[in-house]
C-alpha cells in the first residue's frame, strides 16, 4: 500500500476531476437563463460534448422544458428527471442542486472548452478504432478508412452554419435596419404607463398610498374599464399581497362599491414568496399555466429577505429572477417598493433601476382624507415620453352591514382622479341626472316636484332622495369637472336674474313640492320666526360659500380650489356621512 498517495481533505473532489466544472458552469448558466441554450445550440454545442452521462441526461431535460416554454431552474429539472426515472442516473437531486450553483455569466467559453475537450477525446477515439481494427485477426487494408469518413462528415456538419467558434454563434445574433422590423413592438397594458412582458415598478414612501394606487390599477385591468380615462387592456391580474394583506378585502369591498362592479379576473395570494428561494420556481410554474396580464408583487421588500439592498451583485440576483416570471409569462411584472429616507428614488441598489422600462413616484400631501391629493409622478419610461404628473383625490366610502366595535360604520378610500379627463359623471348620480335633464331642455328653475315629473316624462332614473340636489345644483349654475361632480363656475360672477314672477314656479325652492309655494319639503309654510336671508339688490352678487352644505364645514384644498359644495366625506354618492378622519390609513 505504499505506493498508493493520500488525498488530503481539501484536495479530493467528490464530484469528479475540476476539468468537469467546465460542464457544470454550462449546465448551471442554463439553468439560470434558458436562453442561454439556444446561444449554445446555435454555436454547434450537441449533447454528446459533455463527457458525463448524467450531465447529458441533465442537458435533455433543459432542451425539452426550455423548447415547451416551462422553467429551467433546478426544481423543474429535478421535477423532470424524476417522470423521466433518471434522477438517480443524473446524480440525484442533491447533485442537480449542485449544479445550479455553477453560473458564470459567459456560457459560451466554457462550450468551448468543453468542445475543445471533445474533439479531442473524438480524435483519440478514432485512432483508437483505427488501431483496433488494423490489428484484428481478420484485418483489412483500407477498412478503417469507415472510421475517418465518418468522423470527418461529422466535422462537417459542425462548421456548417453550427460552428463551434463563440465569435461565430455571435455574429449570427447580429440584425440589420431593416430586420429590427420584425422585432415586435411593446403591448400596452395601461395608456403608456404599463405594457406587457416588461418589469414596472411604483416606488414612494411609507404609508403614501402606492398599494390604493396598485389595487385600483389591477381592478381596472382585471375588468377592462379605462383607468381614469386611459385605454386599458383586459386580462387577469394574480396580486402577490407579501406585505399588510389582512386590510387588502376593505380596500376591494370600497373599490367594488365605488364602481358598482366586482372586482373579476384578480387574484390574490395573502404571503410571501421569496425571490432567492426554490419556491419562485413553483410560481413561475403556476404563473406559466395561468397566463396573466399583469402580476403585482407588493412589497420587494417581503420577497427579497436577507438580501443585501444596496448591493448591485445580491439586487441583480432578485431582478433577475423577476425576469424570469416575466419571461415565463410575458406578463407586465410590476414591483411595489419604498423610497429612502431622503429623495425620491427606490431604497438600495441602482442596479433594479436598470431593468426596468417604467417607473412611478407615487406622493400625497394632506392629512385626512378630505384635502388629501395623491399625485403619481412617471419617473421613467424607456421607450415612451414621460407624461404629465397625475393627481388623485380620495372618496371616503362606508361598507354595507360592517361596523366597529364602538358603533362606527366600517369605512375605506378609493381614488378620483382630480385630472380633467372628461370621462363625465358617474351614471346615476345626482350630476348624471343633471346633465340627462340639460340635453332634455328641461328649465333650470325647475325644483324637485317637477323635477320628479320630467324624470318619469323622459324614463330618468333617478332616486326621489337625490333630486333636491339636482335641483340644486342646476339652479347654481354648476358645471362638470370631469370627475362626476358638478362643480360651480367661480372664475366669472353670475349674473343677476330679473326678480321671479310669484306663481310661476320661477321662485321656487330645491326642497319646495308644490309650485309657487315657499316651504319646506312637506309643503308646509315656513317658520316665520325663522327670516329668510335679506335678498340681494340689483347690481349684487352672491359671493360663493365655501362651506360643506351637509356638514357647515369649511371647505379647503381641492375641494374649495375646484368648486365642491361637499367635502369628501359628505359627498352625496358614498350614501352616508363617515368620519372623516377614517378610512385613509
Amino acid at each position: 500500500m505504499e505506493i498508493v498517495r493520500h488525498l488530503e481533505p481539501r484536495e479530493a473532489d467528490p464530484h469528479g476531476p475540476e476539468y468537469l466544472d467546465a460542464e457544470r458552469y454550462i449546465l448551471g448558466d442554463c439553468m439560470y437563463d434558458s436562453r442561454n441554450i439556444d446561444t449554445l445550440r446555435d454555436g454547434g454545442f450537441q449533447r454528446h460534448d459533455f463527457s458525463q452521462p448524467a450531465h447529458e441526461l441533465i442537458w435533455d431535460v433543459l432542451c425539452d422544458l426550455h423548447d415547451k416554454g416551462e422553467p429551467t431552474g433546478a426544481t423543474a429539472v429535478v421535477i423532470a428527471l424524476d417522470k423521466r426515472k433518471e434522477l438517480q442516473r443524473a446524480g440525484t437531486a442533491n447533485y442537480v442542486s449542485h449544479v445550479s450553483n455553477f453560473i458564470s455569466g459567459d456560457p459560451t467559453y466554457y462550450a468551448h472548452q468543453v468542445r475543445k475537450r471533445a474533439e479531442l477525446r473524438a480524435e483519440a477515439d478514432l485512432g483508437r478504432r483505427i488501431v483496433q481494427q488494423a490489428t484484428a485477426p481478420d484485418a483489412e487494408p483500407g477498412a478503417a478508412v469507415t472510421f475517418i469518413d465518418d468522423y470527418l462528415q461529422r466535422q462537417k456538419e459542425r462548421a456548417a452554419g453550427r460552428s463551434g467558434d463563440p465569435a461565430d454563434a455571435l455574429l449570427a445574433e447580429l440584425l440589420d435596419a431593416s430586420s429590427l422590423d420584425n422585432m415586435p413592438a411593446l403591448e400596452p397594458l395601461v395608456g403608456d404607463l404599463l405594457h406587457l412582458d416588461t418589469l414596472a415598478r411604483i416606488i414612494g414612501p411609507s404609508g403614501h398610498m402606492k398599494s390604493f394606487v396598485t389595487i385600483d390599477l389591477a381592478g381596472h385591468v382585471g375588468t377592462g374599464m379605462r383607468w381614469h380615462g386611459q385605454y386599458v387592456r383586459q386580462g387577469t391580474v394574480v396580486y402577490l399581497v407579501a406585505e399588510g394583506s389582512r386590510g387588502i378585502r376593505q380596500r376591494v369591498r370600497a373599490w367594488e362599491k365605488h364602481y358598482g362592479v366586482k372586482m373579476d379576473n384578480v387574484l390574490f395570494l395573502p404571503r410571501p414568496v421569496q425571490a432567492r428561494g426554490p419556491e419562485w420556481d413553483v410560481l413561475i410554474e403556476a404563473m406559466r399555466r395561468l397566463g396573466p396580464q399583469m402580476i403585482v408583487i407588493d412589497t420587494q421588500a417581503r420577497v427579497s429577505v436577507g438580501v443585501e439592498e444596496n448591493s448591485n451583485t445580491e439586487l441583480g440576483v432578485v431582478i433577475e429572477r423577476m425576469d424570469d416570471l416575466r419571461r415565463a409569462t410575458e406578463a407586465c411584472v410590476l414591483l411595489i417598493h419604498h423610497t429612502g429616507h431622503v429623495g425620491e428614488h427606490g431604497r438600495g441598489a441602482s442596479a433594479a433601476k436598470g431593468a426596468l422600462q417604467s417607473e412611478m413616484h407615487v406622493s400625497k400631501k394632506g392629512d385626512n382624507a378630505s384635502n388629501i391629493v395623491v399625485t403619481m409622478k412617471v419617473g421613467k419610461q424607456k421607450d415612451n415620453e414621460e407624461g404629465a404628473d397625475l393627481q388623485f383625490g380620495l372618496k371616503v366610502v362606508t361598507l354595507d352591514g360592517e361596523y366597529k366595535p364602538d358603533g362606527r360604520p366600517v369605512t375605506s378610500v378609493v381614488l378620483e382622479s382630480l385630472d380633467n379627463l372628461n370621462i363625465g359623471p358617474v351614471p346615476g348620480s345626482a350630476a348624471h341626472i343633471a346633465q340627462q335633464l340639460d340635453k332634455a331642455g328641461v328649465p333650470a328653475h325647475f325644483g324637485r316636484d317637477r323635477l320628479r315629473s320630467e324624470c318619469v316624462r323622459l324614463g330618468i332614473q333617478a332616486r326621489t332622495e337625490l333630486l333636491a340636489d339636482v335641483a340644486r345644483l342646476r339652479k347654481s349654475g354648476n358645471g362638470q369637472n370631469g370627475t362626476g361632480h358638478l362643480s360651480p363656475n367661480l372664475s366669472q360672477p353670475s349674473q343677476p336674474e330679473p326678480d321671479p314672477i310669484p306663481g310661476t314656479g320661477a321662485d321656487e325652492t330645491p326642497d319646495q313640492t308644490c309650485p309657487g309655494q315657499v316651504g319646506d319639503s312637506t309643503g308646509q309654510a315656513a317658520d316665520p320666526t325663522c327670516p329668510l336671508p335679506p335678498p340681494l339688490g340689483r347690481g349684487q352678487v352672491e359671493q360663493p360659500d365655501h362651506t360643506c352644505t351637509v356638514c357647515g364645514q369649511e371647505l379647503h384644498g381641492y375641494r374649495r380650489d375646484r368648486g365642491y359644495t361637499t367635502c369628501l366625506a359628505c359627498d352625496p354618492e358614498t350614501g352616508s356621512h363617515p368620519d372623516t378622519g377614517h378610512g385613509a390609513a
